[in-house]
C-alpha cells in the first residue's frame, strides 16, 4: 500500500508540474496565431497541404510559440513580481524556478529547430532571426511603446513560417496574411495593456496606454483591427477564396465590433475577456473558414 501511495503521489506530482509548465507557456493561447499558420499553409498550397509537411509546420510553430512565451516569463519575472495583477504567476510565486523555465524554453526551441529542419532550407536558415525577434520583444516594453508592434511582428512569423514551409520562398501573395496576423495581435495586445496603464506609468514601463492614454489606445486598436479585416479580405481576393471564407471574415468583423464595444461598455473592467477570450474565438473562426473553404473547393462544391 505504501509503495502504491508513493507511486500515486509521484504521478500526481508529475502531472501537476506538467500542468504548471503548460500554463507557464500559455499553451491554451496557441490558437491565436496557430490559425494563421494553418491559413498560410493552406493558401500557399493553393488547396490542402500535404500531411507530413503540415505536421512539421505545426511542430515548428508550437515549438517557437512556447519558446517565446517561456522566455517572456523569464525576462519579465521581476516586472511580474512588482505588479499585483501578475505577482501570482509561476516564477514570481516560486511555483516554477528560473532554471526550470530555462529548461522549458531550451526544449521548445529544440522542437522549433527540429520542425524547421524538416521543412525547406530557408525555414532553418531563418530560425535564429525568428528566435532573436521573439527574445527582443520581451525587452521592448522597457524602452518603447512600439512593444505591441514587436509582438505583432513576432507572432506574424507564424504566417510567414506556414507559407515558407510549403513553398520554400517568399511570395508577394503571403504578405496580406502576414500583415493581418501582426495587426490583429498588436490590436488586442493594446486592449490587454489597458488594465496595466497606471502601473506601467508608475514604474516607467512603456506601452501605448501608459504613454498615450486609454482613449487613444482604444482608437488605435480599432484601426488595427479594421486593417486586419481589410488584409484578410485582400488575401481572400488574391487567393480566389469562396463564400465560406468571406462568411468567416464577416463573423470575425462582428467579433471585433463586440470586442471593442465590450471593452468600452464594461469601463475596461473586463479587458482580459475582451482581449483574450474573444480573440480565441476569432482564431477558431479563421481556422474553420480557411479549412472549410479549401475543402469545399477541393471537392468542387
Amino acid at each position: 500500500m505504501m509503495a502504491e501511495s508513493a507511486i500515486y503521489s509521484a504521478i500526481k506530482g508529475s502531472l501537476k508540474k506538467i500542468t504548471a509548465y503548460s500554463s507557464l507557456v500559455m499553451f491554451s493561447h496557441s490558437i491565436f496565431s496557430a490559425s494563421f499558420a494553418v491559413a498560410a499553409s493552406f493558401f500557399a498550397s493553393r488547396g490542402i497541404p500535404g500531411l507530413i509537411n503540415f505536421i512539421w509546420i505545426m511542430t515548428a510553430f508550437f515549438g517557437a510559440r512556447n519558446f517565446a512565451n517561456a522566455v517572456n516569463r523569464i525576462v519579465d519575472r521581476k516586472i511580474d513580481a512588482e505588479n499585483p495583477r501578475t505577482s501570482s504567476r509561476h516564477i514570481p510565486s516560486g511555483e516554477i524556478s528560473v532554471r526550470e523555465a530555462l529548461s522549458v524554453s531550451v526544449f521548445f526551441f529544440a522542437v522549433f529547430m527540429l520542425g524547421a529542419a524538416m521543412l525547406p532550407p530557408i525555414c532553418l536558415i531563418l530560425t535564429p532571426l525568428a528566435g532573436a525577434l521573439m527574445i527582443l520583444y520581451s525587452y521592448t516594453k522597457r524602452f518603447t511603446w512600439m512593444c505591441h508592434f514587436f509582438l505583432g511582428a513576432a507572432c506574424a512569423c507564424a504566417s510567414a513560417g506556414g507559407w515558407l514551409g510549403i513553398t520554400g520562398a517568399f511570395e508577394w501573395q503571403m504578405f496580406p496574411l502576414v500583415f493581418a496576423n501582426g495587426a490583429w495581435v498588436a490590436g488586442f495586445d493594446i486592449i490587454y495593456s489597458i488594465q496595466d496603464e497606471s502601473h506601467d506609468r508608475k514604474v516607467n514601463l512603456y506601452s501605448i496606454p501608459a504613454v498615450f492614454g486609454v482613449k487613444i489606445s482604444y482608437v488605435l486598436a480599432v484601426l488595427l483591427h479594421i486593417f486586419t479585416i481589410a488584409m484578410l479580405l485582400l488575401e481572400g481576393f488574391i487567393m480566389k477564396s469562396g463564400i465560406i471564407y468571406y462568411s468567416g471574415i464577416a463573423v470575425i468583423g462582428f467579433l471585433f465590433v463586440f470586442q471593442h464595444l465590450h471593452t468600452v461598455v464594461t469601463s475596461f473592467s473586463r479587458v482580459n475577456f475582451a482581449a483574450y477570450t474573444v480573440s480565441r474565438i476569432v482564431g477558431v473562426v479563421l481556422l474553420i473558414a480557411v479549412t472549410a473553404d479549401a475543402y469545399a473547393r477541393w471537392r468542387g462544391l
